[in-house]
């Protein structure tokens, strides 16, 4: 697949999309019709789902809810 450079800009995540799905092995980034970037798949690091991706690498701290009332209070909310 070939497209030009504006519509790479304006097209950009679909067209990442298209590579990570493996709809389309290659796109070509056209100047004036000339060939000037290929996209591909990038085969050194594995492609993810990106919803939990970061799992069991992080941790909270346990009093992560501790001021929860008091900034519900401040945006005008009911403390829970």
């Amino acid at each position: 697949m070939q497209v030009n450079i504006l519509e790479a800009k304006t097209e950009f995540s679909k067209l990442v999309k298209l590579i990570e799905t493996g709809k389309e092995d290659s796109i070509i980034i056209a100047r004036y019709g000339k060939p000037v970037v290929k996209m591909t798949v990038y085969n050194d690091v594995p492609i993810s789902k990106r919803i939990g991706i970061a799992k069991g690498k992080l941790k909270s701290p346990d009093d992560l809810d501790k001021y929860n009332d008091e900034i519900a209070e401040l945006f005008g909310g009911v403390p829970l």
